[in-house]
């Protein structure tokens, strides 16, 4: 079999994994590397950005590595090669568990119970919940599952069509190190550098695609592609921003402005604020689904474009 149907079969075999089970309870293979990276950093650390780039070598360097040699210990048994495609698709996407975590937060807003909210928000980002309102929160869960559709999923895809197995692993592997170590707290300003600028280059073109992808299923094409050109440039990360606008666009709402994170305020620009209006609670419901239909197209558009380009090997 063709390592493009091997892809097509274990990625959509994957997705609809995780679609119908969501992420495992426990023993995730996510949250091993996450414990492995951490051990890492605990021997590594110094206030260094020399540091932050051997860790992410070492971290991204070891599980993509391993990634390619259990991919060569299958390559000549058709079925293993699609079983471990699904294993690592289930274990690298995040799209149900992500849209639990959103609908669990709006089921406690409309239900009042705003405490509840601020207690399940960090569970999907890193904002700091106690001095968010609701609508506040209900923005944050928004763009929260517009950010993490491109991260968790799309992009994660995209990486797996192009380097099959270890594309998917490595792809995950740099994006939990930039949530690890690539924000600005002090302690990570320098260290977690290079994982932060690994992190942009790896996302960049899934982020495009789910930009994309949510202009043609969000119902709202024009005004999505509106608050894409016009505001996705102004948001400081060149990934976030065209897919927060898109999403913004094609829910009619508005998204961004100020937000507190890892313990410092920013004040990012409004992202499709003259169309759009404040989020609500039932927006994050719109959302959720929004997501999943994306979802559902990048897995086409990655395995028709990977099955495409085997076959002009071929």
């Amino acid at each position: 079999m063709r390592a493009d149907r091997i892809f097509a079969y274990g990625a959509a075999a994957g997705l609809i994994g995780d679609l119908l089970l969501g992420d495992p309870r426990r023993g995730h293979p996510v949250a091993a590397f996450g414990r492995a990276a951490a051990a890492v950093e605990s021997r590594l650390w110094r206030d260094h950005r020399g540091r932050g780039v051997l860790h992410t070598l070492v971290c991204a360097g070891g599980a993509t590595g391993a990634a390619a040699l259990a991919a060569r210990a299958v390559r000549n048994r058709p079925a293993a090669a699609v079983a471990l495609t699904a294993a690592a698709t289930w274990s690298v996407v995040g799209g149900t568990s992500l849209g639990r975590e959103a609908r669990a937060i709006g089921g406690a807003l409309a239900a009042g119970d705003v405490e509840l909210a601020r207690e399940r928000l960090p569970h999907l980002c890193g904002r700091d919940p106690q001095s968010l309102d609701a609508q506040q929160i209900a923005r944050a869960v928004v763009e929260s599952v517009a950010e993490n559709t491109s991260d968790a999923v799309v992009g994660a895809l995209v990486w797996g069509a192009l380097g099959g197995v270890p594309g998917l692993v490595g792809f995950r592997a740099v994006n939990t190190l930039d949530a690890m170590v690539g924000h600005k707290s002090p302690r990570h300003r320098r260290y977690g550098w290079a994982s932060a600028r690994l992190d942009d280059v790896a996302g960049w073109p899934g982020a495009r695609l789910t930009a994309v992808l949510a202009v043609a299923a969000g119902g709202r094409p024009r005004a999505a592609v509106r608050a894409w050109r016009a505001d996705a440039g102004r948001h400081p990360s060149p990934n976030a921003g065209p897919v927060e606008a898109s999403f913004a666009g094609a829910l009619g709402v508005r998204l961004g402005g100020t937000l507190a994170y890892g313990g410092r305020v920013e004040h990012r620009p409004v992202l499709n604020g003259d169309a759009g209006r404040d989020v609500r609670v039932a927006d994050i419901e719109r959302a959720v689904r929004l997501s999943r239909r994306v979802s559902v197209l990048a897995l086409a558009v990655c395995a028709a474009g990977r099955l495409a380009r085997g076959r002009r090997a071929g």
